[in-house]
């Protein structure tokens, strides 16, 4: 049979065209239906005419489905299908070396190659494939453009070269003949044609700028279909060269170059934004256009605060009026160069020039005169030396801002200025120390302010109130290596030293040792191994750096009277007679594994009642087993009422301490008391305040609150103003084997006394460990959560040695670093790092002790 609407020409794969209706499927008779036919064998016969339907094939995850209807505007009543020659199920390979034809051979009706058969639809062309041609895929991503491979880069790069090529020679013979100044006023209506280049010094409309202008032919051809192909054509303004200002979340307006994705290495900025490199730190930023204003704008947009306060901000409004002024063709007095004591005077008189020069106006050309030169508007340009050069700095990052990085040695004159604007101060000060004319008691070693509120806690010297609060957040901060994030001194540097005494954990960056050490010291220091530093070396002076003799007793003091805020203090309840002493009544909040219940049982304390909200269920199957069920768990601490409250009290005793993965500044995620962890804290906060006895209840009520040190000056001010209370600080340290410093608020009788070590506190390593394993230090670092914090030491040392190798902590010596009894937490098969994450979020048994010591004077006892 011939299929209708089919020519003798048309190619026929297996000879022959049949039609079939669409109606309904072939089947086979009833009594073959489980009997497998050769396909072979099979003769169209089989197939009855009223009964053969064509299926409409489409690939879903590597299987056919059957359309359910058919498209009759592209089908008919009628279709035509290819019969193959060959029906069986074969395995096709991408290697095959088989012939176009023998694939097309392996077609088949039955299921199992109908998914080859659709994979090769459109083979021979959409127009003879009865599958519909596919709609284009358009692929979309929202903010940030998707990235472009360096390949293909390259290549439209080239083919943007050749068709400037061409353009030029079409429009060279009448480049030639025009003169420059004539097309100036052409630039200001259209974009230039694209050979031709600005050459006019003397142009009202542009000016020279201070970057070396390129000279190679392919820049220059490059630049040339740049500006054919401007980037930014939304009509939204600020194009590439244009001065703005830049608003990103958490700095204030920040002057920034519009400049092309070609120079940040990046992908393209979708409509609606610019690529903006910062003045400052050369970084670059996606702006949207919303954010941004012209530098025209300086006196709405300039920060007189911040410009006081950050160097890095002084030093970006410094390079953008050089560039502005260079542009306006506005002189300034230079600077001397041979006289360095004069150069940071003469730099602050002309930046004080600029910013009354810009603030009036940018006269005499006003915004005009700062409209970028033509050279610059090239988006191709190679990234100048001088001025687009990114230094190693990191410009306004997180705290702490009091230190910043080492300069960057390719880029001589911008560092110079660098130097004058943050270390110049330092260094004379320091340097007038050395002449003995001046004490250094009277300075901050840490910044070189003279703003000095307090003395520097473990060396001599003064420190501000700014570096004050940068010590508080990161002393107690420490990197996955165990050591302090930032330097011991000044709470920054990039480039720090790391003790070589395992015990110690101190970092001292380069910058503090060279200026109060002596030049060299550092150099020296990284040449001796091991390096003892200056906190535990056997000399207490090193050049200006002098150690104070009682530098424990200055630090535990320096963050016991950190506070800027005075509350009243705690109401005081005098002890209660021993007969009249009653149980103890515990409201615990985000309970843990119960060290609470633990250590009140230690101390002999009688428990009445012991309520736990708690939501781990690892965390509440140990005290269940551990405590036999004298807990009463009660879920969720936001579940938790005043209904609830008043069954289950009165309470003698609310303690607990929130989740601080929102407050720990080594989080760099953090959000604070706003986060979702951080608002924990207001439940504690909600209940206690439920908890408290009415007036006229004179009964004792004690409270307790636990978190981090290491958390924002903010943070723990926001804290302690809804606790009315300011914090105490409590390092394990000094009664475990391991570093663990914590604030504790409360109203416990005596939590400001010394923290005593007993007969029974393990205080060494090797205290805590099984027989026939060796400690490699004395204490270790903070345990945390996360298995990496068992390493020890810059070089990742695990702590203990057995059998000649290094081994880690086993589960039972983690307890005994916590002060739990042995195989506290092996329950239900927890695994090692279950175990571990427990332990990591407990609190330190002998510090609770410690705390709770006092209660004993106040309820009865067994």
């Amino acid at each position: 049979q011939t299929a209708p609407n089919t020519s003798p020409c048309d190619a026929v794969p297996n000879g022959r065209v049949e039609v079939v209706s669409v109606q309904c499927k072939p089947e086979r008779p009833p009594q073959e239906k489980n009997v497998d036919i050769n396909p072979m064998d099979r003769k169209p016969a089989d197939y009855p005419e009223d009964c053969l339907r064509q299926r409409d094939m489409s690939l879903e995850n590597g299987q056919c489905s059957l359309s359910e209807e058919p498209d009759t505007e592209d089908m008919g009543e009628v279709l035509m299908i290819l019969t193959p020659k060959k029906r069986g199920r074969r395995r096709v390979s991408d290697d095959s070396e088989e012939s176009k034809e023998d694939k097309e051979d392996a077609l088949s009706d039955s299921p199992k190659s109908e998914g080859y058969r659709s994979r090769l639809r459109g083979g021979l062309g959409w127009e003879t494939s009865l599958r519909r041609r596919p709609m284009p895929r358009l692929p979309f991503q929202a903010g940030d453009p998707y990235y472009v491979s360096k390949r293909k880069r390259d290549e439209c790069l080239a083919r943007w070269k050749r068709e400037a090529e061409k353009r030029q020679q079409l429009v060279a013979v009448i480049n030639a003949m025009e003169e420059t100044a004539a097309m100036e006023p052409q630039k200001e209506e259209s974009s230039p044609p694209a050979s031709q280049q600005p050459t006019d010094p003397a142009s009202p409309t542009v000016a020279t700028t201070p970057e070396p202008v390129v000279a190679d032919a392919m820049n220059k051809e490059a630049s040339k279909q740049g500006d054919e192909e401007a980037e930014y054509e939304d009509g939204r303004g600020f194009g590439i060269g244009e001065l703005v200002w830049g608003k990103l979340r958490g700095f204030s307006w920040w002057p920034g170059r519009i400049v092309s994705w070609w120079m940040t290495g990046r992908s393209r900025a979708a409509e609606g934004t610019r690529w903006v490199m910062w003045f400052g730190d050369g970084k670059f930023s996606v702006v949207c256009v919303e954010k941004l204003n012209p530098l025209s704008s300086f006196a709405s947009s300039f920060h007189q605060a911040t410009y006081s306060k950050q160097p890095m901000y002084r030093k970006a409004i410094y390079e953008v009026l050089q560039v502005a002024s260079t542009r306006a063709r506005k002189v300034f007095p230079t600077c001397p160069e041979n006289d360095e004591s004069e150069t940071s005077k003469a730099i602050e008189i002309q930046n004080k020039q600029m910013i009354e020069w810009a603030l009036g106006g940018f006269q005499p050309s006003g915004p005009k005169g700062l409209e970028p030169p033509e050279e610059e508007r090239n988006p191709y340009k190679e990234v100048y030396t001088e001025m687009w050069v990114e230094p190693e700095a990191a410009a306004y990052a997180p705290p702490p801002p009091a230190k910043k990085p080492r300069k960057s040695t390719e880029k001589p004159k911008v560092k110079e200025v660098k130097e004058i604007i943050d270390e110049r101060t330092r260094e004379r000060l320091v340097f007038e120390v050395r002449e003995k004319c001046r004490n250094i008691e009277d300075i901050c070693i840490s910044c070189g302010s003279l703003n000095v509120s307090l003395e520097h806690p473990l060396f001599n010297g003064g420190m501000c109130q700014n570096c004050k609060n940068c010590f508080l957040e990161c002393a107690y901060q420490y990197d996955d290596d165990g050591y302090q994030s930032y330097c011991t001194i000044c709470c920054g540097g990039r480039e720090v030293l790391m003790c070589g005494n395992n015990n110690c954990c101190r970092c001292f960056c380069v910058e503090c040792v060279d200026l109060l050490v002596g030049p060299g010291a550092a150099q020296a220091a990284i040449k001796e191994d091991p390096w003892n530093c200056y906190m535990c070396g056997h000399k207490g002076i090193y050049g200006l750096l002098r150690r104070r003799d009682d530098w424990p007793a200055r630090l535990q003091l320096f963050f016991a009277n950190n506070h800027d805020q005075e509350f009243d203090p705690p109401k005081l309840y005098p002890p209660v007679i021993a007969d009249k002493r009653k149980p103890i009544r515990v409201l615990s909040l985000f309970d843990g594994i119960a060290t609470g219940l633990l250590v009140l049982k230690d101390l002999g304390i009688q428990i009445d009642r012991y309520i736990a909200s708690e939501v781990c269920e690892d965390s509440i199957t140990v005290g269940m087993v551990r405590h036999q069920g004298r807990i009463m768990y009660v879920g969720d601490v936001r579940n938790i009422t005043h209904r609830h409250i008043k069954e289950w009290g009165p309470f003698d005793l609310v303690i607990g301490g929130s989740p601080c993965n929102d407050l720990s500044i080594v989080n760099p995620a953090r959000k604070g008391l706003f986060g979702k962890a951080g608002r924990l804290f207001f439940e504690f906060y909600r209940l206690l305040h439920e908890a408290r006895p009415k007036d006229g209840d004179s009964r004792p009520f004690f409270w307790l609150f636990e978190n981090v040190v290491a958390m924002g000056v903010s943070d723990k001010r926001d804290i302690s103003r809804f606790l009315e209370s300011n914090p105490v600080m409590i390092d394990a340290r000094e009664v475990s084997a391991a570093h663990r410093a914590r604030y504790f608020w409360g109203n416990l009788p005596g939590m400001n006394r010394p923290l005593v070590s007993t007969v029974n506190d393990r205080l060494d390593l090797q205290d805590c460990l099984e027989h026939g394993r060796i400690a490699k230090f004395s204490k270790v670092r903070t345990i945390t959560t996360r298995s990496n914090s068992i390493k020890q030491g810059k070089d990742q040392h695990f702590p203990v040695y057995m059998n000649d190798k290094e081994d880690i902590l086993w589960c039972t010596e983690m307890e005994r670093v916590f002060g739990f009894p042995v195989h506290y937490t092996d329950v239900s098969n927890m695994s090692r790092l279950a175990r571990q994450r427990l332990l990591g979020r407990s609190w330190s048994v002998p510090v609770i002790r410690h705390l709770f010591a006092p209660l004993k004077e106040y309820y009865a006892c067994v």
